[in-house]
């Protein structure tokens, strides 16, 4: 089956590695938009609720980074997983997860998640809003 949806339009604040900065944090900010990751692509776009949460670190994610070649063989130029996390934590989680192929996307604010009408609200998990 194939879903064909504009993205909603919204930047998100990202940080990158920038081997002029020395130091223990070599990251800078860098806005990119959701044209940027998902315009003129085929990609495949999914969100989970949290970084480090077990289901989601166990199963979700790490399935996606094992299956990405079977997603490029059928045509998908890029997986994306977004979660209303800051960019910090999405950067620590996927060097804790050791993710080579997907690329996360900081959705701090839920702006995006929202736009897409999937921002939830999971305070009976103690997370607030979430993906």
């Amino acid at each position: 089956m194939t879903v064909r949806k504009k993205a909603p339009f919204v930047t998100f604040r990202t940080r990158v590695r920038d081997e002029s900065i020395e130091g223990p944090n070599p990251y800078r900010w860098e806005d990119k938009t959701s044209d940027d990751y998902f315009s003129g692509k085929r990609i495949v776009l999914f969100s989970l609720p949290g970084a480090f949460t077990p289901t989601c670190s166990t199963y979700q994610l790490p399935d996606f980074e094992k299956l990405y070649d079977e997603f490029e063989k059928e045509g998908i130029s890029a997986i994306y997983c977004i979660s209303v996390n800051d960019a910090f934590v999405m950067n620590a989680w996927g060097k804790a997860l050791g993710l080579q192929k997907v690329k996360l996307i900081p959705d701090g604010s839920g702006e995006f998640t929202r736009k897409m009408g999937m921002l939830v609200a999971k305070d009976n998990l103690g997370f607030g809003m979430r993906s």
